[in-house]
Parts: structure tokens; C-alpha cells; sequence
């Protein structure tokens, strides 16, 4: 074997193992079962009285994180389980304001029966009500979780727009002018000669 062919098989081993570690690590607060080879794994971390979500494997078909003491998920937490084909996330107390948005898009995406089987423990006005029939007043003035620096450029980049929109306006005017001009120029040297 020479050193190309070393460096490539050593490469190929070392990407493996990264790509399994990556993969197939169960949480310490779960418990992890293979659904047969190359079909993933069923991640079991329900009942365990969890207040945030583990990092879980990327092969996850099927997540349990039921009877927990889960209020929110954490924005991204769960975008890298892509594979996923069931969910099971009730019996949780949610704390349904703003926090609680990234759940519920993601549930939409990924598992509308299970987002229809949530409800929300907090806040009062909205306790026992399931998370898929939450409105944007209801679940509060999420406004506050953009930061400042976003809101600035949405006035920056609103006044880019209407400077374009009038720089674009007065090139059509300038244009329309200039060809009336042109005209009357050659309407001007067309009369002198005749």
C-alpha cells in the first residue's frame, strides 16, 4: 500500500468514525434502540423528568419525549433530525409565549398529529388550549425576541427600497423629457431646412 492509498483509507476511517459518533450517540438521559440496520434508531427519552432537550442522534426515526418537565425547545434543537418519522412530545408543562414558536412550526413541518395532542400549561389565558390552535396575539408580543440590530435594518433596508423605487421614477421621467426633447430637435432642424 503506498502513501496515497494509506492516507485515503486512513481519511475514509477517520470520516466513518465521525460520522458514527455523530450519529448513533444516544443521550445519557435516553435510551437508544436500533430499528434493524441502516433504519435508525428509537430514542426513548420520555418519563425522565427532562426540563431541556439532549442532543439526540441525527438517525432518530422515532423520538419519545413524553412525561417530561419540558416548557420550550430551544430554536434549532431538533432541525438535524432529519430522518424522523415519529414524534411523541405530550405531557409536558409548555409554557406557550413566544418561546414556544420554533415548536410549533417545526411540529407543523415534521408531525401535525402530534402538535394537534399538545397543550399549553402556561400562561393562564391560555392554559389547557392545544398548541396548534394558538394565535400570534395569544401567544404574545414576540416582537422582543427580534433584536434591535433586525429592526434597524428593516428601517435601513425600507428606505433603500423607496430610494430605489423614486431613483427609478425619475429615470422614467428623465427619459420621457429626454426623448420629447429629441424630438422637438429634430422637428427644429427639419424646419430649417425646409
Amino acid at each position: 500500500m503506498n502513501k496515497t492509498e494509506f492516507i485515503s483509507v486512513a481519511g475514509f476511517a477517520v470520516s466513518l468514525l465521525f460520522h458514527m459518533t455523530q450519529t448513533e450517540v444516544c443521550p445519557s438521559s435516553c435510551s437508544c434502540k436500533s430499528l434493524g440496520e441502516m433504519k435508525g434508531l428509537h430514542t426513548d427519552c420520555s418519563s425522565r423528568k427532562l426540563t431541556e432537550v439532549p442532543a439526540l442522534p441525527v438517525n432518530t426515526k422515532r423520538l419519545y419525549l413524553q412525561n417530561n418537565s419540558l416548557t420550550s425547545v430551544p430554536p434549532g434543537a431538533l432541525d438535524n433530525l432529519r430522518s424522523l418519522e415519529e414524534v411523541k412530545i405530550v405531557d409536558n408543562p409548555w409554557n406557550c409565549d413566544c418561546h414556544i414558536l420554533y415548536l410549533k412550526l417545526w411540529l407543523e413541518d415534521v408531525s401535525a398529529p402530534s402538535l394537534a395532542n399538545i397543550r399549553c400549561a402556561t400562561p393562564a389565558p391560555v392554559r389547557n388550549k392545544p398548541l396548534s390552535q394558538l394565535t400570534g396575539n395569544e401567544l404574545g408580543i414576540c416582537k422582543r425576541l427580534l433584536p434591535i440590530k433586525c429592526l434597524e435594518f428593516f428601517w435601513r433596508d425600507l428606505i433603500l427600497i423607496a430610494g430605489a423605487i423614486t431613483t427609478l421614477i425619475l429615470v422614467a421621467w428623465a427619459l420621457k423629457f429626454s426623448k420629447k426633447l429629441v424630438c422637438q430637435i429634430n422637428l427644429s432642424q427639419y424646419d430649417s431646412r425646409g
